[in-house]
């Protein structure tokens, strides 16, 4: 079977380069792990898929080729994703690799209005989002707390709650023991202004060995 290059195929390549370029655009210019040139990539992949598993599949189930990118780029996307300190990081990324490899299989399929109304929304999601959540950071911030004192409960109980009485929810998450020494961790959660009582506390205590915030 000769493949042609129809000029339909050439604008949902075209599309593809532009809807994964200007979403790219914006990770990289968060310097994301996922920037310009990897979402144009994936973007024209699923497109490329989508179009083959079109034209390749005959009598047969035009959706087996187009179903794998489903799996292929859910393992991409997992390799964006790690864990810094007590925290996760690379999960929108991810999620944006997932979202770019979706768009790219709509271009293929033919239903523009659907895909361009959808990254339209994607960024404006990720250029106007960010403010948001800067807004709520000033309400609720979370942070991992780290001390060391010596090696008696009544001590650990006792900083928790003076994090309770300074406004900061926290849960223990790692707590172990060297010696004479009890090396305790939290996620604590609270305002900023909570989070620095906390911290002022905390270096004045002249039980507490070290800290770390």
């Amino acid at each position: 079977m000769t493949l042609t290059l129809l000029p339909e195929d050439l604008l949902k390549i075209l599309l593809a380069i532009a809807v994964g370029g200007v979403i790219g655009l914006e990770r990289e210019f968060r310097d994301k792990a996922a920037g310009f040139r990897t979402l144009i990539f994936i973007c024209v992949g699923s497109t490329l898929f989508t179009i083959f598993s079109s034209k390749l599949a005959g009598v047969n189930d035009p959706t087996r080729i187009a179903s794998g990118i489903v799996t292929g780029v859910g393992f991409l996307g997992a390799g964006v994703i790690m864990r810094e300190g007590g925290r996760v990081i690379g999960l929108t990324t991810a999620a944006i690799i997932w979202l770019v490899a979706a768009l790219g299989m709509g271009i293929g399929g033919g239903d523009y209005g659907l895909t361009i109304a959808v990254a339209g929304i994607t960024v404006v999601v990720l250029l106007g989002f960010p403010l948001l959540e800067r807004v709520v950071n000033v309400i609720r911030d979370e942070r991992t707390v780290e001390v060391v004192v010596p090696n008696t409960l009544d001590k650990i109980a006792a900083l928790e709650g003076n994090m309770r009485a300074n406004g900061i929810r926290a849960a223990r998450v790692r707590q172990s023991r060297v010696g004479a020494q009890l090396t305790c961790a939290w996620r604590v959660i609270g305002t900023p202004q909570a989070h620095e009582r906390l911290t002022a506390l905390l270096l004045s205590d002249p039980e507490i060995l070290e800290v770390h915030v």
